[in-house]
């Protein structure tokens, strides 16, 4: 690992080089070129590029980090998805219960395998599945609830996987963008039947392109999804089931292999980063405008996005952008309202919180390298806007 002095060299140098940056995933692989660069070369000359040693070294590794006892890696974060359905046996005529407010792979994946996603509304200050609201949505073809642990805070599951095991029902935990954080005690991805993480390079552990990883503690699941995850075969040209080609090249897994050995240190500094920004806006006048994420007794949040949120969302966007400062919006529409999944026939007002969120919501940068003079200068590029009066005085001057 790099030395403190190497690594903040390393930061000044950056910062000095190019502008304030949404996501800087530059800085951190300057800091573990060399290994990364080791671990590539490595597999080069192996020539075993796709599953393999290296896949199987993270498997086991991953496996160790999140704490449960089998790791299958596949092509995507979507795949991991798609693959646990198929594990859990979920097809044509079975509903799923999820969220709107998530990334379209949540219900795509469900869409995909033959069954319907049925959308139920969030709590408003975690942006996570009210698990208040889930027997709403209960059916005799409810087969698998999938609560997502959205940017990085984990969903309230004790009441899901209470509500899930009274009716028979698998749980399926997406985690794409959550690996590290916690729910009373537990880690994600391993507190529901299986969980699926993304590899996708703006994760906190992130590739050099797709992957994916299923966790799970059931031995007749991993099993199941390495046999989905080759065509359905043991032995070559005999296929005993229908699978499909996810296999994880190992090129990424030489790569995350590597990067895993850095993510506490990561995910510390995200934090970090978190608090930094409470203080930051603890000290101005944008704390009655502004809504800043929440961590809830018993959750350990690791932070893959720092989200705010304003009624004055886009024009708060827009001063920002004019000071240079990147922000992204996850996400502008709910899933429900989407083309995609009209046909599914709900309505504008169906999901009142989802659709709130989707107006309101703005994710600030919060990657480990963050400097905390480029924080202040986002908090404080942020409380500006409000001491200016407000977006109409704004527009005025």
């Amino acid at each position: 690992m790099a030395t403190n002095a190497t690594s903040t060299s390393i930061l000044a140098d950056q910062e000095k080089a190019a502008p304030l940056q949404f996501l800087d995933l530059g800085i951190q692989f300057a800091q573990i070129r060399a290994e990364v660069m080791q671990a590539v070369t490595h597999v080069l000359e192996t020539q075993r590029f796709v599953l393999g040693p290296e896949v199987e070294h993270l498997e086991a590794e991953i496996s160790n980090h999140v704490g449960c006892r089998f790791a299958v890696a596949c092509a995507s974060g979507t795949d991991a998805l798609i693959l646990a359905l198929l594990a859990a046996g979920i097809g044509p005529g079975d509903e799923v219960i999820t969220t709107p407010f998530t990334f379209v792979a949540t219900a795509g994946a469900i869409t995909r395998v033959g069954a319907k996603p049925v959308f139920v509304d969030i709590d408003p200050n975690t942006y996570n599945l009210d698990p208040a609201k889930i027997h709403h949505a209960l059916s005799p073809k409810t087969r698998a609830i999938i609560p997502v642990h959205l940017f990085g805070l984990a969903a309230e599951m004790r009441p899901i996987i209470s509500l899930a095991a009274q009716n028979g029902i698998v749980v399926i935990e997406d985690a794409a963008q959550a690996i590290g954080a916690v729910c009373h005690g537990q880690n994600v991805g391993t507190i529901g039947s299986m969980g699926c993480f993304s590899f996708f390079p703006s994760k906190n552990l992130g590739g050099a392109g797709d992957g994916g990883i299923v966790t799970t503690n059931d031995a007749n699941y991993a099993d199941r999804l390495r046999l989905l995850r080759v065509h359905g075969s043991r032995r070559k040209y005999e296929y005993e089931i229908l699978g499909m080609n996810s296999r994880l090249d190992a090129m990424q897994a030489a790569i995350l292999r590597v990067k895993l050995r850095y993510l506490n240190q990561w995910t510390e500094q995200r934090r970090r980063n978190a608090e930094r920004y409470r203080r930051f806006f603890a000290q101005s006048n944008s704390g009655g405008h502004v809504a800043l994420p929440v961590e809830p007794d018993g959750m350990r949040h690791v932070y893959n996005q720092f989200t705010i949120r304003c009624t004055e969302r886009d024009l708060l966007r827009e001063h920002l952008l004019g000071k240079k400062i990147p922000t992204e919006i996850y996400y502008p529409y709910p899933l429900h309202l989407q083309p995609a999944f009209a046909y599914l026939g709900y309505q504008d007002g169906s999901l009142p919180h989802a659709e709130s969120a989707a107006r309101e919501v703005l994710s600030l940068p919060i990657y480990p390298e963050l400097t905390e003079d480029q924080q202040r200068t986002i908090a404080s590029s942020v409380n500006h806007f409000w001491d200016r009066g407000n977006a109409t005085h704004e527009e005025k001057e």
